[in-house]
């Protein structure tokens, strides 16, 4: 009979688990400190920042009241306080700087305490006409010094810090200039988050917080004296502010004071920030704790089935050699049929590389023939231009006409250096090169065009109409590549009339778009057929006999267009006639403008 299964001592795990409880006060602790110095420090980089942002926007309007004291409008106000013209001058003075610098209210009072000029001028609660001389700020400037005073405006109702200077005659001071700085601004500054912030003035009393209710309330007891100067200088809306109490327990708070303004800025983190953080690493101490037990009971207990284990292992050793035989067999039948497979995989493969070979040789030999057909067909116009002028040339020079003659072989030699950019520039088309867009003049690329088949057209009695703009057009494209789709398109133009009786007329306009710059080249031929829209931009598609043609000329011009960022577009007339648009993007004005070239 087999031994009962073993069982581990629950009841000693049991005790090593109160053994080991203590360790979770330690835990407890350093995890407290942790995520208490890390908070604190969070909070001291956070406070730290809002500290130079208040202190930034109070020094900012710190010294103004000092530089607008000698603005010669608002001394000239203080000599003549009853002037009209002068009070409207310095509160439009007041208003534009105020505007400038942003400040909340800017203005003037005599020495009475009256305000004579204000920037709010044109408002409800204008500051013009009242009395602040009850204000600390008044009597400080009064005094000769500089001003300071946080307080609630008693006209407008609004949280301002407010800077006064005197204004000096000499040793007597004729006037006060305030400025009063908008505080809400920095209190919007603070988002949504479990921090708060506070901002207290000398008092103790609350005068920025992000929570409303904590706002004009005193966090400290106020004597006598303090009393007395709140109700005199009003700068809160209650003459006695509530006492706001604030358990230690609950926040953690760090403050820094402004020396120079009196105020101090407080940030308070609740202590369940920490307490959260504290009972999660506690939560997964305890957890840790546990796992563990669990682990040594799991280890205890599988140490008990290895022993078994071992016993059966005998036993199982022959049953398990004799597996690993008959697997042996099977790797080996299976090994073998793997070779057979990768011989055959091989030899496909090879195959493949053969026809792939084969196929690179016969797309070599149809972008040969495609290029040669295209040479053939790009040359022919600039050929025919050639033999022209050499045949003008022989009769120029019979006649004695030497500079004309030499003008045509100049032509003739532009015209070779012209061959030359095309063969390179289908060379590169062959090999689906693409050169980056230049800005080109239309009207000489266009002129240039016309001049290659002028010959040809006067031949046909051709009146060419034209509605150009006399501004130069520029247009994203390559100089060579604009003009041989002009070209070829004029060409095909005058092969289309040249099956008409007379007149023949061709039609060129641009319009300018927000897209670019649309070319329109009409004719009053026979148009396209249907056939002939459908299939004219496919290479070696052509209505021409074999010597008139090789129908590459629309298939070059639609391969251009779209390497120049345009569109090539073909329809037919309403009156009759085809109508090709070429569609081009605008371009700056370019450095080098070309004229166009002429044939004698």
């Amino acid at each position: 009979m087999p031994n009962a299964p073993y069982r581990p001592r629950w009841r000693s795990l049991a005790l090593l688990a109160l053994v080991l409880a203590p360790l979770m006060w330690p835990l407890h602790y350093f995890a407290e400190r942790y995520y208490r110095g890390e908070l604190l420090e969070q909070n001291r980089q956070t406070l730290d920042l809002y500290v130079a942002n208040l202190s930034g926007t109070l020094r900012r309007y710190e010294m103004l009241p000092y530089i607008l004291a000698d603005l010669p409008p608002l001394r000239a106000l203080l000599a003549e306080p009853d002037e009209g013209p002068l009070q409207e001058r310095a509160n439009h003075l007041l208003e534009r700087v105020r505007n400038e610098t942003g400040a909340d209210v800017i203005y003037l009072m005599s020495p009475q305490g009256l305000t004579l000029t204000s920037s709010n001028w044109d408002q409800v609660d204008s500051f013009i006409g009242r009395d602040f001389s009850y204000r600390p700020y008044f009597r400080e400037a009064l005094a000769g010094k500089h001003g300071r005073f946080f307080g609630l405006g008693t006209t407008s109702r609004k949280r301002g810090y407010f800077f006064s200077s005197p204004v000096w005659d000499g040793a007597e001071v004729v006037g006060i200039l305030v400025v009063k700085v908008d505080l809400d601004d920095s209190e919007r500054l603070w988002g949504n988050t479990p921090e708060q912030l506070m901002v207290t003035d000398s008092n103790g009393v609350v005068i920025v917080s992000s929570r409303p209710d904590w706002r004009f309330r005193a966090t400290r007891d106020l004597d006598n004296v303090e009393r007395a100067a709140i109700v005199a200088n009003q700068p809160y809306p209650t003459q006695a502010p509530a006492p706001l109490q604030l358990n230690d327990r609950a926040w953690l708070i760090q403050s820094r004071g402004l020396a120079e303004s009196g105020l101090a800025v407080s940030i308070l983190a609740p202590r369940q920030l920490v307490d959260r953080q504290v009972s999660t690493a506690l939560a997964v101490g305890g957890a840790a704790l546990l796992v563990g037990l669990l682990l040594l009971g799991l280890l205890l207990q599988r140490r008990r089935h290895y022993i078994d284990r071992i016993a059966m292992d005998a036993g199982a050793r022959r049953e398990l050699e004799m597996r690993v035989l008959e697997r042996t067999r099977d790797l080996e039948t299976l090994n073998h049929r793997l070779k057979d497979e990768v011989l055959e995989r091989e030899q496909t493969q090879q195959e493949l590389l053969r026809t792939q070979d084969d196929l690179v040789q016969a797309g070599k030999l149809t972008a040969l023939g495609t290029m040669s057909a295209s040479i053939s067909h790009e040359l022919n116009q600039p050929l025919a231009a050639i033999r022209s002028y050499a045949d003008n040339a022989g009769v120029l020079l019979d006649h004695q006409r030497i500079d004309d003659a030499r003008g045509n072989l100049r032509q003739i030699s532009e015209l070779t250096g012209r061959m030359a950019s095309i063969i390179a520039h289908l060379r590169a088309f062959a090999r689906r090169d693409r050169h980056a867009p230049e800005s080109v003049a239309l009207q000489p690329a266009l002129e240039d065009a016309l001049a290659l088949v002028a010959k040809r057209r006067r031949a046909l009695d051709v009146e060419l109409i034209r509605d150009l703009p006399d501004a130069t057009l520029w247009v994203q494209a390559g100089e060579t590549r604009l003009r041989q789709v002009l070209g070829n398109l004029l060409a095909n133009a005058l092969d289309a009339l040249a099956e008409k009786a007379p007149p023949r007329r061709i039609w060129l306009n641009t319009e300018v778009t927000e897209q670019g710059v649309n070319l329109t080249l009409r004719d009053n031929g026979p148009g396209f057929s249907e056939q002939a829209l459908a299939h004219a931009r496919e290479p070696f598609f052509t209505t021409k006999t074999s010597t008139q043609g090789l129908g590459l000329g629309l298939a070059i011009c639609e391969t251009l267009m779209r390497a120049l960022g345009g569109e090539l577009l073909l329809a037919n007339h309403p009156d009759g006639g085809a109508l090709i648009t070429l569609q081009l993007r605008s371009a700056a004005p370019g450095a080098n403008l070309h004229p166009p070239e002429e044939f004698s």
